[in-house]
């Protein structure tokens, strides 16, 4: 007899479809939509964190390529996308490179690798985005190594209660329009994850955040 279908479940992969097929669209001018962001300071911020990379490397949501400029030499690089059309100009980006890079498409809450293969697993303005963010940090928190170290950079839900409030009534529509969810709260979501906080830089709606994994995440779901 075949189980009963999980209504959850299959909310949650036709969220996740949605997602890709936006930005299999949006990919041609990807880079055009999140220049202004660029220009107004996040590009310094993606740089500076993504600096502190060291050793096997894994960026999920690799999208357009832009970061792969920006980790320090020496790093061991491998990037996943769920968008096929996100990685094939990221793929271009990295032919242009002089270093290996190991990019697969693959769903951040599905990573196609074992346990605490990864010394560095990053990601700048993905988990905004992602159907289940703290499925998505979970599987962070088992690819990455016991002493290794997650590095993110997100936007979050405004701490004002009056923004914080006006970006809950907007999330809804901003998201079907451009993908991201303006209202997550991203270092709950770390926590909740297995992942230890150990830094927050903040800045407005910015976070950088800087984690490393507590426990195995299964431990995390049975307490």
């Amino acid at each position: 007899m075949n189980a009963p279908a999980d209504p959850a479940r299959h909310e949650h992969s036709r969220d996740q479809d949605a997602v890709t097929a936006r930005y299999d669209r949006m990919a041609r001018f990807y880079d055009l939509y999140d220049k202004p962001m660029d220009l107004l300071g996040v590009r310094f911020r993606r740089k500076r964190l993504l600096g502190n990379a060291t050793g096997n490397t894994l960026e999920v949501g690799v999208g357009t390529g832009r970061n792969l400029r920006l980790y320090p030499d020496g790093v061991e690089l491998a990037g996943i996308d769920v968008s096929a059309k996100m990685l094939a100009r990221a793929s271009r980006v990295a032919d242009g490179l002089d270093r290996p890079i190991v990019l697969e498409l693959a769903d951040a809450q599905d990573l196609p690798y074992r346990d605490g293969c990864f010394d560095t697993v990053t990601a700048t303005c993905v988990f905004c985005s992602v159907a289940d963010p703290v499925a998505g940090l979970r599987e962070v928190a088992r690819v990455v190594r016991g002493d290794g170290q997650v590095l993110l950079l997100e936007h979050v839900r405004p701490r004002n209660p009056l923004l914080g409030w006006l970006a809950d009534r907007v999330a809804p529509a901003i998201a079907r329009l451009l993908g991201p969810e303006i209202n997550r709260r991203t270092e709950d979501n770390v926590t909740a994850a297995g992942l230890d906080i150990v830094e927050v830089r903040r800045w407005g709606v910015w976070r950088e955040v800087h984690a490393r994994p507590i426990c195995h995440p299964a431990e995390v779901e049975a307490s």
